[in-house]
C-alpha cells in the first residue's frame, strides 16, 4: 500500500503543476524569440552571445507571463462568463487567486533583479516594459492608435533586450525593422479582432468601436510598404550603412513572403479561412505555431541567415 501511494503521489505531482504551468499562457512565449534578433542583425554570434540571449528569453518569459497572470486575475469574472476564457486555470478555479497573485510577484521581481544584476540595461529594459505593461492596462488599451503603437512597443521592448543582454549597440536599421513590423503585427491583431467581434453580432470593447476595416487596412498598407522597404534597405548591406554583406539580400524573399501569407491568413474570404482560419492573426503566436508555410519561412529565413554568417566569418563572402 505505502508503495503504491507513493506511485500513485509521482504521477498525480506532474498533473497538480499543470494548470500552474498552463496560466503562464506558455504558448505566447514565442513572442519573446525577438530578443535574439539583435545579434543576428548585428552578425555577431557566439556561445557567451546565446548564453546571454537565452537569460534574456527567459527573463522576458517571467516578465510576460507575471502580467498575464495579472490581467487573468483583474478578469477572472469576465473571463468565467466568457466561451472560451471560462477554461483559463483561473477562471476555472484549478489556480487560486492568492496563489497566482503569488506567482506574478516572485516572477516579475526576480526577472527584475536577475536582469539587473546582469547588466543594468537590461534591468532598465524589462522595467521599462513591465511600466509598458501597466500602461496599457490601465489607459493605453482604451486609446485608438496608443493601443497599436503599445502593442509594438512591446515587441521593440523585447529586441532591445537582446542588446541589453549582449551590450550590443543596436543599429537604427535594425530598430526601423523591428519598429515596422511590430507596427504590422499590432495592425493585423486589430483587424482579427474587429472582424471577429462582428462575426459575433457586434458586440466589442469600446476601443474596437472607434476603429473600421477601410481604417485598418489603410494603417496596414502604409506599415507593410515601410516593412518591406526598411528591411530591403538594411539588407543591400554597407552601400547603405545595412548589413555587413549584401548576400543578406537573399534573406529577402522569405521576408516578402511571410508578410504576403500573414495578410492572406487575415483575408475574411473563404478559401483563406480554409487555410488557417481568418481569426487566427488575432494571436500571433498561434500563426507560428500552427501555419506550417509560416514556421517554415521562419526556419528557412533562419537557416539562410546563418549560412551567409558563417560564409563570412569563413572569408567565403564580402
Amino acid at each position: 500500500m505505502g508503495f503504491s501511494s507513493q506511485r500513485g503521489l509521482r504521477q498525480s505531482f506532474p498533473a497538480t503543476l499543470l494548470p500552474y504551468f498552463q496560466a503562464l499562457r506558455p504558448r505566447q512565449w514565442t513572442k519573446n524569440l525577438v530578443v535574439f534578433a539583435a545579434p543576428l542583425f548585428a552578425f555577431s554570434l557566439n556561445w557567451q552571445t546565446l548564453a546571454d540571449i537565452g537569460l534574456a528569453f527567459a527573463l522576458f518569459c517571467c516578465a510576460s507571463s507575471s502580467f498575464y497572470l495579472i490581467n487573468d486575475i483583474a478578469d477572472v469574472e469576465a473571463d468565467r462568463r466568457h466561451p472560451v476564457k471560462c477554461q483559463r486555470p483561473i477562471a476555472a478555479g484549478r489556480v487560486s487567486i492568492p496563489a497566482a497573485l503569488c506567482m506574478a510577484i516572485v516572477l516579475l521581481g526576480g526577472a527584475l533583479t536577475l536582469g539587473w544584476r546582469h547588466a543594468p540595461a537590461l534591468g532598465i529594459v524589462l522595467l521599462s516594459y513591465a511600466v509598458l505593461q501597466v500602461a496599457y492596462n490601465l489607459k493605453l488599451k482604451h486609446t485608438p492608435l496608443l493601443d497599436i503603437v503599445a502593442i509594438a512597443m512591446g515587441f521593440v521592448l523585447r529586441a532591445c533586450a537582446g542588446g541589453a543582454a549582449t551590450g550590443l549597440t543596436l543599429s537604427p536599421w535594425f530598430l526601423l525593422c523591428t519598429a515596422m513590423l511590430a507596427l504590422f503585427l499590432g495592425i493585423e491583431k486589430r483587424k482579427a479582432e474587429l472582424r471577429l467581434a462582428k462575426g459575433r453580432g457586434g458586440k466589442t470593447r469600446a476601443v474596437l468601436r472607434r476603429y473600421s476595416l477601410p481604417l485598418l487596412t489603410r494603417m496596414e498598407s502604409t506599415v507593410t510598404t515601410g516593412t518591406i522597404m526598411s528591411y530591403a534597405l538594411w539588407s543591400s548591406g554597407p552601400v547603405v550603412n545595412g548589413a555587413s554583406t549584401s548576400w543578406m539580400l537573399l534573406t529577402l524573399p522569405f521576408v516578402l513572403y511571410g508578410v504576403f501569407r500573414y495578410q492572406l491568413l487575415s483575408d475574411p474570404k473563404p478559401a483563406s479561412r480554409q487555410l488557417a482560419g481568418h481569426e487566427s492573426t488575432e494571436r500571433p503566436e498561434e500563426v507560428l505555431l500552427k501555419d506550417f508555410p509560416i514556421l517554415a519561412t521562419t526556419i528557412a529565413w533562419m537557416a539562410t541567415s546563418f549560412a551567409i554568417l558563417f560564409l563570412q566569418h569563413q572569408g567565403g563572402l564580402s
